[in-house]
């Protein structure tokens, strides 16, 4: 398991764990790594509404990331891998990972399935472009024909890690009890293992677009929304009536762009909005709304969250009235974050520049009209009416 922090002990190394495996974690932190091989164990608490449930997962060891050898030597001899790393620390992480795949390949040629737990888009080609820039050409058609990269999407809400959630425990990662773990079935190399809470799935595009587009979009925009109005944490953001709202009409414009481009079932699909709300507000969490919508200019980027889900509304013929919503909030979020006056100008140059929406197209002109009331300090109730107006007026009413 690449990487010991909220995802990899919170969620994919417990699961493997659970399946019945011996989990090597490899990670930088010093304290981490010695303190998970002199317990061989660390603890979860599952947090869900009031209630909390402690768990010990077990049978683990760790090995630290600047050792190459040590970690060369347990790519080579692994039934699975998995990272969570981080997108930006991925190209780090590299140069061992090649040296695990060369020491593996010296020993034997059993198939390596890697699962990508990383929150970017086309995860599985990033890393193959990555690792193949330093392979030799006999080398890469080994990779291609021994090694599965699978994309994950990782539903888990981990929150980050406060003191009192360790409650005396350096160790412990308190998380949410949402276990499923939807992957790429088609990218597999060899037997699909069996592992606890994974979902093989194909076409696995299905799943990036609605982690993504629903989930990803939502949160972002619960977040930027409770900004307006001075909310530090998600689940107060979520329990002002207005953003909850605006929030369920976006999740409603992205489900009904993807129920018509992969023809999936809508009831499943608002069984999955309804529990991602009733997630959201779980207070015990504690997910702030400065962790949710940091990073804005990716969350605002072409294919992500925000613009890609517009986009996708669009192209299917659905006016994105609410999701524009977001966009504007978070647009404002970028500007602040950036240093850049908040104005109509440089609001129109974000989309632009960031998101890849032309100024002059009906998509900009939509955010930039709640833009421009945000920037009124308007209520988010005058939000919510607007884009109901704009709704009433497209052709397909979501309310």
């Amino acid at each position: 398991m690449y990487g010991g922090g909220n995802i990899g002990r919170g969620f994919i190394g417990a699961l493997f764990s659970q399946s019945g495996y011996h989990v090597t974690f490899v990670d930088v932190a010093e304290p981490i790594v010695t303190e998970l091989n002199e317990r061989k164990s660390y603890p979860i608490r599952i947090l869900d509404g009031q209630n909390k449930e402690d768990l010990i997962i077990k049978n683990v060891s760790a090995v630290h990331g600047n050792n190459r050898e040590e970690v060369a030597a347990v790519i080579a001899s692994c039934d699975i891998m998995a990272t969570a790393v981080g997108a930006r620390v991925l190209k780090f992480i590299m140069p061992n990972i090649v040296s695990g795949l060369r020491k593996r390949w010296s020993e034997n040629d059993k198939p390596l399935n890697i699962i990508i737990c990383e929150n970017l888009n086309d995860a599985n080609r990033v890393v193959e472009r990555m690792i193949k820039e330093q392979l030799t050409a006999s080398e890469i058609e080994r990779f291609d024909r021994t090694v599965g990269l699978v994309e994950a999407s990782i539903g888990r809400m981990v929150p980050v890690q406060t003191d009192e959630m360790k409650d005396g425990e350096p160790l412990r990662i308190c998380t949410e009890s949402y276990g499923f773990l939807p992957v790429d079935k088609a990218a597999f190399k060899g037997t699909i293992p069996d592992i606890k809470g994974m979902v093989p799935f194909e076409p696995f595009d299905f799943f990036v677009k609605r982690k993504l587009f629903i989930h990803n979009m939502a949160h972002a925009t619960t977040a930027y929304l409770g900004d307006l109005i001075g909310k530090e944490y998600i689940y107060e953001a979520i329990d002002n009536p207005d953003i909850l709202l605006i929030v369920q009409n976006a999740m409603m414009e992205s489900a009904q762009a993807l129920v018509k481009r992969y023809g999936v079932d809508m009831d499943w699909m608002l069984d999955h909005i309804n529990d991602l709300l009733r997630r959201f507000a779980n207070i015990t969490l504690k997910d702030t709304c400065a962790r949710v919508g940091g990073d804005p200019a990716r969350k605002l980027s072409p294919d992500d969250r925000l613009a890609g889900s517009m986009k996708l509304a669009e192209e299917e013929g659905i006016c994105p009235a609410y999701i524009a919503v977001g966009a504007a909030a978070g647009l404002r979020r970028y500007l602040k974050e950036a240093g850049l006056a908040r104005n109509e100008e440089e609001a129109l140059k974000a989309l632009e520049n960031v998101s890849q929406i032309p100024k002059d197209s009906a998509l900009a002109q939509l955010v930039l009209e709640y833009f421009r009331m945000i920037s009124t300090s308007c209520s988010i109730a005058a939000l919510r009416r607007e884009a109901q107006r704009r709704k009433a007026l497209s052709s397909t009413s979501i309310i």
